[in-house]
């Protein structure tokens, strides 16, 4: 009985064996390149791309082959967008919100200011008709999008002096991603939109006052600290960023189905990967710049209303005259508050009760 087992069972792993190089005989042997917008020294972010090809070419037996380029390499980091619809990439890695001047609307595919949590985030755009919208919208930019990590909630920056009142955001040079630089432009900010690679430099020449990009474990390896002293939150135009790859709408379709469902399961895998790293190692990174003496501080109250009013003028003021932005805000809005409501009974609840014990207590 044994042994008739045994060769029943090896018999079904050798017509697997059979089948398995069968039917990746059928498929064309492709070989692509993405451009991403990040550095490959942000191996978080840049390492999450990796991550995706590497899955894609182990789950097409390396029938799929997918090479990444950091930005720079190939195209500039803010021209990624562009560089995937002629054709000079087959796929990017990006954040959208990067081309809010084509189209406001591109904003809340990343994250809308003072918006959802990374959770909320991906809820919206995964089953909460978000989705949808977006695939609309980009019919007339002829790409696809597919998730690839979210960053969890953002820091405020790093700044040169403390921010005390509104008052001392008039005048500073600030690099700013996406449509928050609309909304500070208002409060007197000058606001820069500089490609990651090149934030530092600006920052240590001068040529900037002030700089945010993600959180303590990217930032601390751009070595932003050395530069400036003062580290601030919360990042209120970035609560929870989603990261995209993005492929020409004809170079998909094209795709034999196998490869279409490779993509997707590996974006999704990506996209878990990215915020498991994010929320593993920023409080470890964060530590550390402490104990290095940089000085951690909030935006004043005062501050964050101000922050919060423009925020709201500026996007109704798109919102009467844009359509498609005015769609997409509508209905992130309709879900913001539907979504507050309910992490308002539960979530916001026992975490805020366990921060407060924590700090009170000093144990976790």
């Amino acid at each position: 009985m044994e042994r008739r087992k045994f060769i029943q069972a090896a018999g079904g792993a050798a017509a697997a064996a059979i089948a398995a190089p069968a039917i990746a005989a059928d498929l064309p042997t492709l070989n692509w390149r993405l451009a991403s917008s990040f550095p490959k020294s942000i191996d978080t972010l840049y390492g999450g791309v990796e991550f995706f090809a590497k899955r894609v070419g182990e789950l097409t037996g390396g029938k799929f082959t997918i090479r990444t380029f950091p930005a720079g390499e190939l195209v500039p980091g803010l021209q990624v967008l562009d560089a995937v619809q002629n054709g000079t990439v087959e796929m990017g890695h990006t954040a959208l919100y990067f081309y809010f001047g084509k189209d406001p609307a591109f904003t809340f595919h990343t994250c809308g200011p003072f918006g959802l949590s990374s959770r909320q985030q991906m809820a919206w755009y995964d089953a909460g008709g978000g989705r949808e919208l977006y695939q609309e919208f980009f019919k007339g930019y002829g790409i696809v999008d597919f998730p690839a990590g979210n960053t969890g909630g953002q820091m405020g920056g790093w700044f040169r002096k403390e921010i005390k009142t509104v008052e001392d955001l008039s005048g500073l040079k600030m690099r700013v991603g996406g449509f928050a630089g609309r909304i500070l432009q208002k409060l007197g900010v000058v606001p820069q939109q500089i490609a990651p690679g090149d934030i530092y430099p600006a920052l240590e020449k001068g040529t900037i006052d002030a700089a945010e990009f993600v959180g303590p474990y990217d930032d601390e390896k751009l070595g932003f600290d050395r530069v400036a002293p003062y580290y601030y939150s919360p990042g209120w135009w970035e609560t929870g960023s989603h990261l995209s790859i993005i492929i020409g709408t004809k170079l998909w379709e094209g795709l034999p189905p196998i490869y279409k469902a490779v993509v997707t399961a590996a974006s999704y895998e990506a996209n878990v990967h990215v915020q498991a790293n994010y929320d593993v190692r920023n409080p470890q990174a964060l530590a550390r710049l402490l104990k290095r003496g940089v000085k951690l501080r909030a935006f004043p109250q005062p501050v964050m209303d101000a922050c919060l009013k423009s925020a709201r003028e500026v996007m109704d003021a798109e919102a009467e005259k844009n359509p498609a932005f005015k769609k997409i805000y509508d209905h992130y809005r309709r879900f913001q508050i539907q979504q507050n409501q309910w992490y308002s009974v539960v979530e916001a609840r026992i975490q805020n009760y366990l921060i407060n014990v924590t700090q009170s207590s000093g144990k976790s």
